[in-house]
């Protein structure tokens, strides 16, 4: 069992940065990636970001790609968001997969085993 807990969320104003944070417990050693994915009202939950725990790589999703990063210290993983825009505005998820997984499909919810609770960012114009 992996236990995610995301924290960082709240309110800014458009423009301004957030940083997320997801700690992770229980049989880390066995998570191969990490993913955040967000859900606005109305819309179905949407990938932003995912790291690989062996070599770090990195995969963007396009809406975020130069405004956000992704990074992992240990057990916690971490979504800086700068130049944020009202569109952001979600509850941002954090997953983690135990499985070996293909790159291709990184995107989508279904590799990942173990989902956070979810942090609300709200972005105001």
């Amino acid at each position: 069992q992996v236990q995610l807990v995301e924290s960082g969320g709240g309110l800014v104003q458009a423009g301004n940065s957030l940083r997320l944070a997801c700690e992770t417990s229980g049989r880390t050693f066995s998570v191969y990636a990490m993913g955040w994915f967000r859900q606005a009202p109305g819309k179905e939950r949407e990938f932003v970001a995912a790291i690989s725990t062996s070599g770090g790589s990195t995969y963007y999703a396009d809406s975020v790609k130069g405004r956000f990063t992704i990074s992992r210290a240990k057990n916690t993983v971490y979504l800086q968001m700068n130049s944020l825009k009202p569109e952001d505005t979600a509850v941002y998820s954090c997953a983690a997969t135990v499985r070996p997984y293909n790159i291709m499909i990184i995107e989508t919810t279904k590799i990942y085993d173990y989902w956070g609770q979810g942090t609300q960012v709200t972005v105001s114009s």
